[in-house]
């Protein structure tokens, strides 16, 4: 969010007889291993007012942290069956990288024979099966939470429109992060708010994120064909959309089951498109104001995690509340925490350079404050 743009607050309308969940925009990833996604059911043949009681979408689980690195699953469920199963985070790097090259198409492929999270740990990879199978069954909670409510959530259809940004996504030459922007359960937008910069990385970028945002848009849904040439942001790109995809899906659920708002303590005001009332202001524009908190996320030299204070949309503060500490640590993040706290107030969102000498921190930084942006709807 921009000066010239005050952060926009995700404001969902619903019918006025939506009285559960409703999934929106239930887009099924595929099978293929790098992550790209497969045809999606369209948005309005989504929104069943409870005729798909098993439910029918994506579900992903909550972030399991190991002692090699997170886990975190992903499900794709049509009629109540599980179709696909898939590691959106696993532990990566040194040992890590062959054992779960190993371990992860197993417990993908169990999970789909067993229908369950009830399926055995694999030999040799226990701390990431171990995460796998917590990861596993919260995102069944959630199929199970949504089909639930779909079941007494009548006729109505709820439509969601709002800003959602997708979780940020490593790649080989940098990290890429989407958001896009819906309007009555369409996607009008698709953006990276991340992308690889730097040698020929800028050229690649450039040629690339503008072609795979207008075939987001054009297809509505993340089966997207790769860009030649740019691979590595292309997969990465459509796994950050998936998950902001997923965003939107969880928007749907909370306004279905009655909930007011994203994140912000506010809830003032409605979206251009949203149905009367849906804000506790009347109309005019929702204005975030509160303090928020982003995720944790762990670095090579430790944690981070920072907070921004939000009024009126626009961010007054921010800071870290954990960052790397010990040794050279100190040093470097006594210098560059302060300026990136200045740069997130200046830049009013969460697209800011890095700290020359402090990457890693920068990196986690950047990460933690759109967690916070995120949850202050902007």
């Amino acid at each position: 969010m921009k000066k010239s743009h005050p952060m926009r607050r995700v404001v969902l309308a619903s019918a006025a007889t939506v009285s559960g969940i409703v999934l929106l925009l239930s887009l099924k990833p595929d099978s293929d291993p790098a992550g790209a996604a497969a045809s999606a059911v369209p948005p309005q043949s989504s929104v069943q007012g409870g005729a798909q009681a098993a439910g029918t979408g994506s579900f992903t689980g909550d972030v399991q942290q190991t002692q090699y690195g997170p886990v975190q699953v992903r499900l794709t469920v049509a009629g109540g069956k599980i179709t696909v199963a898939e590691a959106v985070q696993q532990p990566k790097g040194g040992q890590s990288d062959q054992i779960n090259g190993n371990a992860m198409p197993k417990l993908n492929q169990a999970v789909v024979a067993a229908q369950s999270a009830q399926i055995d740990a694999v030999s040799g990879a226990t701390f990431t099966s171990q995460g796998y199978k917590k990861s596993l069954q919260s995102a069944i909670d959630k199929m199970k939470a949504s089909a639930g409510s779909a079941q007494g959530s009548g006729a109505g259809a709820a439509q969601v429109s709002g800003t959602f940004t997708g979780d940020a996504e490593e790649t080989q030459y940098g990290v890429v992060q989407v958001r896009i922007t819906v309007q009555n359960n369409k996607i009008t937008k698709s953006e990276a708010v991340q992308a690889p910069k730097g040698g020929r990385s800028d050229q690649i970028t450039a040629d690339a994120v503008p072609k795979l945002g207008q075939a987001v848009v054009a297809a509505q849904s993340p089966n997207v064909d790769m860009v030649s040439g740019a691979t590595y942001t292309s997969t990465g790109y459509k796994k950050s959309l998936q998950s902001a995809i997923d965003k939107a899906n969880a928007s749907a659920s909370r306004q279905g089951s009655g909930s007011q708002g994203s994140g912000s303590s506010q809830g003032s005001g409605s979206a251009p498109g949203s149905a009367p009332g849906s804000g506790s202001q009347g109309a005019g524009s929702a204005q975030a104001s509160g303090t928020f908190t982003g995720s944790v996320v762990q670095t090579q030299y430790g944690p981070v995690q920072v907070r921004v204070t939000v009024a009126g949309g626009k961010i007054t503060k921010a800071e870290a509340v954990q960052q790397p500490k010990g040794g050279m640590s100190d040093q470097i993040n006594g210098d560059a925490v302060p300026k990136l706290n200045q740069a997130a107030v200046a830049s009013g969102d969460g697209d800011i350079d890095a700290v020359s000498g402090a990457t890693y921190t920068s990196g986690g930084y950047k990460k933690s404050l759109q967690s916070a942006l995120d949850q202050a709807g902007g």
